[in-house]
């Protein structure tokens, strides 16, 4: 009997890599996300590879159509093995120019969109003595990231619930692990918030994230879904992706030093 993925953000970027990789690899998969077409697209993708796939429009933020999403997925498949929460949206910009909507709309998706649905699977995870929940966190969730605060406080927030659960459910032999990307070169700017004091400062904003994302160091969709496999198969408790791991090792030896240059830098 096949396991079975159960994966949020699934339509794009990371969350399709790892869907695709999970099917390659044998599983069964249920994806969620907002976009029906683009869903139901990835789920021709991995039926394409031989797996079953079940495609839920789902709106995270939203408790109540996640456990919808939940009730579905154990209906069709009987049981959930992995979740991993994938879903998320950035915003660059500075605090002062940044709304309280804003917040809100950041921490609705990154923070409690996870939240939602650990609380939807715990007791099948907690009732079978068995489950993995992979948390897709960022480089911002392991150091601060100037002109993008509420991006970096809602990822803190995830890495906070990850080591915390981590503790709290290894008595039930459920697995937590933490996958830390840096900047993906993906779908990343079709969801990215962009704010300034003005339209120009915010266009700016824009231009330079876009520069960024053609550097050669930045990630692939694909370095992301690797490293949510090996924290899964290899119950690894934290991956930090690509070169951003230097940084964040960086900062977690010699925080005074990194954060005095950020300052300058910024």
């Amino acid at each position: 009997m096949a396991k079975i993925a159960l994966i949020t953000g699934g339509s794009q970027g990371s969350g399709r890599a790892t869907a695709l990789l999970f099917a390659r690899k044998g599983y069964d998969v249920a994806i969620a996300a907002r976009s029906p077409e683009l869903l139901h697209q990835v789920a021709d993708e991995i039926t394409a590879l031989g797996r079953q796939a079940l495609a839920v429009p789902t709106d995270v933020t939203d408790p109540q159509q996640v456990q919808a999403l939940v009730d579905k997925t154990r209906d069709r498949y009987g049981q959930v093995d992995v979740l991993v929460n994938s879903a998320g949206i950035c915003l660059t910009g500075p605090s002062q120019h940044t709304s309280l909507e804003d917040w809100h709309k950041l921490f609705d998706t990154n923070f409690w969109g996870y939240l939602h649905t650990i609380k939807a699977l715990l007791p099948h995870f907690i009732a079978r003595r068995q489950g993995t929940i992979v948390n897709i966190g960022s480089f911002g969730g392991k150091m601060p990231l100037p002109q993008m605060t509420a991006y970096t406080a809602s990822k803190y927030a995830v890495t906070g619930l990850t080591d915390a659960l981590r503790l709290e459910l290894a008595e039930h032999k459920i697995h937590v692990a933490a996958v830390h990307p840096g900047v993906i070169q993906s779908s990343f700017m079709e969801r990215a918030m962009f704010r300034g004091a003005d339209e120009q400062a915010s266009q700016a904003a824009q231009e330079r994230m876009t520069s960024v994302l053609n550097m050669g160091w930045v990630s692939q969709p694909e370095d992301i879904a690797k490293a949510v496999w090996e924290a899964v198969e290899k119950r690894k408790h934290e991956i930090v992706v690509g070169p951003i791991a230097i940084a964040t090792e960086a900062h977690r030896l010699f925080p005074g030093l990194v954060e005095w240059a950020m300052e300058r830098a910024t």
